[in-house]
């Protein structure tokens, strides 16, 4: 599946249909430059995407790109010292999904496209509908939404998300590796039951 940015829709002024692919962090050295958090496959192609926009709609030109680490390391037209650099920190960057390469394999998608598919699971229970996608820094995982409950998320992973039916507009989930339902082995201590007491002889030893 295709890493592109996941979350619940936003504005953004100037796009239809805004599409996240980074997040500026920290300034980096005296010139400039900043780190910058990508949600691209391969980091370095936010430089291939044109001109990127944050949600006031003001528009980004990359003149260099370079990897450092887990980020990569941008150079922003206009942006040409520490100060401006840091005056950036935290802008999240997007374009229209229309940019987005089109010519996906049948099992790629963009996480952007998860948002709104139905949950359900095999049995055809439902489970509410894909609001957002999340990262905080364990793995993916999709928030649930059912009408008149709390969201709830779960791991977005094979064993807990077996299908993506995208020509169906759904997600199929396996409940119980999702964690929201449970295996109904739960111990009796668990429950807060006491435990039995074990037998004992005729000398106090437990048998």
């Amino acid at each position: 599946m295709s890493s592109q940015k996941k979350g619940s829709p936003v504005r953004v002024a100037n796009l239809d249909n805004p599409v996240q692919l980074a997040v500026i962090g920290a300034a980096h050295g005296i010139k400039g430059e900043v780190r910058v958090k990508t949600y691209t496959g391969d980091p370095l192609d936010l430089g291939s995407y044109g001109l990127l926009y944050d949600t006031s709609g003001k528009s980004y030109e990359i003149l260099s790109i370079r990897p450092s680490k887990t980020v990569v390391v941008v150079r922003f037209a206009g942006v040409d010292d520490r100060n401006a650099a840091e005056a950036l920190n935290g802008k999240e960057l997007y374009v229209d999904h229309a940019q987005l390469p089109q010519d996906l394999d049948e099992d790629e998608f963009y996480y952007t496209d998860l948002i709104g598919l139905a949950v359900r699971d095999s049995a055809g229970v439902s489970y509410g509908k894909v609001s957002a996608v999340f990262n905080f820094g364990g793995g993916d995982v999709l928030e649930i939404k059912e009408s008149g409950k709390k969201p709830v998320l779960i791991p977005f992973t094979l064993v807990s998300v077996p299908e993506i039916l995208m020509e169906d507009g759904a997600i199929l989930i396996d409940p119980l590796a999702a964690g929201l339902v449970d295996d109904g082995s739960t111990s009796a201590d668990e429950e807060g039951e006491e435990p039995d007491a074990p037998e004992t002889d005729d000398d106090g030893w437990a048998r």
